[in-house]
């Protein structure tokens, strides 16, 4: 084992929903591993996702860049990035960042599920 953070990825289908939540600290080292679940998904057809945030600890601007480049996929594959759990310190970076406007947020994960269904 080589003591390097990982994030823990849980996943879920809510009808046509995909739910990422990922539980940690989205950093330069652990946002790797989010991006290759995220861009596999949307390379298997899955165009509406939710990432659940409510678990983050942390991100840094890898993570935004992360995201910023995952919903460019979804979004070249005519579907939809939600973002649910923006709360705490991560809201605030996103606020920080100018990142609220980059995204769609929604409060809960079933607003996002609700939202990306129709």
């Amino acid at each position: 084992m080589t003591g390097e953070p990982h994030i823990k990825l849980v996943e879920e289908m809510a009808d046509d929903v995909t739910v990422l939540a990922p539980h940690g600290q989205l950093t330069s080292t652990t946002a790797t591993e989010l991006r290759d679940r995220l861009i596999t998904l949307v390379h298997a057809g899955r165009t509406a996702i939710v990432v659940d945030l409510q678990n983050i600890a942390y991100i840094t601007s890898a993570g935004f860049h992360v995201l910023l480049f995952v919903n460019r996929a979804v979004a070249e594959r005519q579907g939809k990035l939600a973002l649910c759990g923006v709360t705490g310190e991560a809201r605030r970076l996103f606020q920080i960042g100018a990142f609220i406007e980059q995204f769609l947020i929604c409060q809960t994960r079933a607003d996002g599920i609700e939202i990306l269904s129709q």
